[in-house]
């Protein structure tokens, strides 16, 4: 990611104080930000910051998006000012690149930045109209329209007369964070400048593949994950900006932006200070709760076309631990109103997000629930990881969760680190297969509360005649036991591996292990070898955690293993 240095975001806001002009355009981008509340402390952060770019110290990420926001409420021109030399300077430079031969700044990592650098550009030339030379903007419309022509026409790609093609990467995949920063440029940009060719593109190429893609995810979520999965944060803002400036609704058109909501509140663990850690996680391994969460939900609640959905939301918001925005760069989305819910509206204990294949379930929704998540079901995206059949438990802290979380990285994929049967083939992991769809069947739920019982074939996972022919496995969960059920077929020379991944140490006595308050104990076959793995030895990429190991059996067909979570040892929560 190119990052300027501070001295240069300081300068170009310093030379910003030297210019002026006035008047407010009639805007094409006609966001609608009567939901702000200029009395509230949300709105004096957000002031705060934008005020103190002005004086000539921006944060970290200040974004001319921040300064336009700014101008739009309050009709105070050194926003404006500041906003239109940002945007000179970004043009200016990508100018300058360009003349050099070389890739202007908005096309590195395949253009992932287009979006909100683009956004910026059509923001500004939009709101500041009247702020924006004639020359600006005849020059600053030519490095638009070259940007997002790029980026749908990546074989034609160019900069200036030299061609600079690329490989496209997330252009025609709606599950991909990458299409959304693309729609981001193209949105801001045909608005802006009145494009009818961008208009009718997005109405017709990339907008029906989008709605078609999430009418599948019944019970929301994402393909990609949770990590990645928050990018749904801005694109739940573009259907904002896009309802407000055209009257499409694309957040009610099907099911998921509202799905999205339960998905979350499920996803969440009873302590509401961390969630399901599916996919990569490599803004923080560790899967705590950051504004864009809090972002995610904020437009979901607002967007949302369901009062009960709305309630949830509203109540998710005020009882996790983000109760306001972290970095300053995320100000100007803690404007969207919260709600005023204190009481949880009626949900059930168990959810299953079917587009995604997940299942979560708890035996309350006190802070002290035991939780349990399932994973089966689609496996197709970059960011998402060799899952499929991965179970995770959590009361009070992680009884048993997917070693990633204690990784550097937080992008560990393989079946090694969660919690599946591993095959192993010549030395070698079996892979899980991408593409591949799994599938899961709850058979019964409850009378328990939380209770749940369910079976995922996972046998889709796996390339016939690779190692692995089948697997099926069924979780009986009943709040303080599971019993995991494993039966698969497997190739001559394949070994099957049970494998559970704790955050202490397994003490291991015969076919019983206790790691915290997690008691396993290997019921089939009953010849099993129980080992400890410590997590610290294997790869200097992980920073805690140990893995407990089955293996055995003269048949290799299958294994049954208990768990028990004892008392609820409390490490952390959040209950406001």
């Amino acid at each position: 990611m190119f990052i300027r240095t501070r001295a240069a975001i300081r300068s170009i806001f310093l030379s910003a104080l030297a210019l002026g002009a006035c008047g407010l355009a009639n805007a094409a981008i006609t966001t609608d930000l009567s939901y702000v509340n200029m009395q509230s402390q949300a709105f004096s952060r957000f002031r705060n910051w934008v005020d103190q770019a002005v004086g000539g110290n921006p944060g970290y990420e200040f974004s001319a998006n921040d300064a336009v926001v700014m101008f739009r409420l309050t009709n105070q021109s050194q926003y404006c000012i500041l906003a239109r030399n940002m945007v000179e300077a970004q043009v200016a430079t990508a100018e300058a690149a360009i003349a050099a031969n070389q890739n202007p700044e908005v096309a590195h990592d395949s253009y992932l930045y287009a979006g909100a650098m683009i956004g910026d550009l059509a923001l500004t030339y939009d709101w500041c109209s009247t702020y924006v030379s004639a020359s600006q903007r005849t020059r600053w419309s030519a490095y638009a329209e070259r940007t997002i022509s790029n980026i749908w026409y990546p074989n034609a790609a160019q900069w200036g007369t030299r061609p600079a093609s690329w490989s496209g990467w997330g252009t025609n995949d709606p599950a991909n964070n990458y299409y959304y920063s693309f729609l981001r440029a193209t949105m801001y940009w045909a608005l802006a400048s009145g494009s009818s060719t961008w208009t009718t593109y997005l109405q017709t190429q990339k907008l029906p593949p989008l709605e078609d893609y999430f009418a599948t995810l019944i019970g929301g979520g994402s393909e990609e994950g949770t990590g990645y999965g928050t990018s749904h944060h801005k694109l739940f803002e573009l259907y904002r900006v896009w309802r407000d400036s055209t009257g499409t609704d694309l957040a009610n058109a099907n099911s998921h932006l509202t799905d999205t909501i339960s998905y979350w509140l499920h996803a969440t663990v009873p302590t509401r200070n961390r969630f399901a850690p599916y996919g990569d996680q490599s803004r923080s391994s560790n899967p705590e709760f950051y504004d864009y969460h809090r972002h995610l939900l904020l437009e979901a609640r607002y967007l949302t076309s369901s009062p009960a959905a709305r309630d949830l939301a509203s109540w998710w918001i005020n009882h996790n631990s983000v109760q306001q925005m972290a970095s300053g760069f995320n100000y100007r989305d803690d404007l969207l109103p919260p709600g005023t819910s204190s009481t949880l509206p009626a949900a059930p204990l168990t959810y299953r997000a079917a587009g995604v294949g997940h299942l979560f379930t708890r035996t309350s929704w006190e802070t002290g629930a035991t939780w349990l998540s399932f994973s089966a079901g689609s496996y197709s995206q970059s960011h998402a990881h060799q899952d499929q059949g991965s179970f995770t438990l959590f009361s009070g802290d992680w009884l048993a969760v997917t070693e990633n979380i204690w990784s550097h990285s937080g992008i560990q994929q393989g079946t090694e680190v969660h919690n599946v049967v591993r095959f192993v083939r010549n030395g070698a992991n079996v892979r899980q297969r991408e593409p591949s769809v799994s599938s899961m069947n709850i058979t019964q739920q409850g009378p328990g509360p939380g209770e749940v019982h369910v079976t995922g074939n996972l046998s889709a996972a796996y390339i016939a005649g690779q190692g692995v022919n089948s697997w099926q496995r069924s979780l009986d969960f009943t709040g303080t036991r599971l019993l995991v059920t494993d039966q698969f077929s497997v190739l001559s020379g394949t070994t099957a591996i049970f494998q559970v991944n704790t955050p202490t140490q397994p003490i291991i006595t015969g076919n019983t292990a206790k790691a915290g308050g997690l008691t396993i104990r290997v019921l089939q076959p009953a010849n099993a070898t129980l080992s400890a793995v410590n997590w610290r030895n294997v790869d200097s990429d992980f920073l805690a955690g140990w893995k407990l190991e089955v293996q055995g059996g003269s048949t290799n067909t299958g294994f049954v293993v208990e768990m028990t979570m004892g008392e609820a040892i409390f490490t952390s929560s959040f209950d406001p």
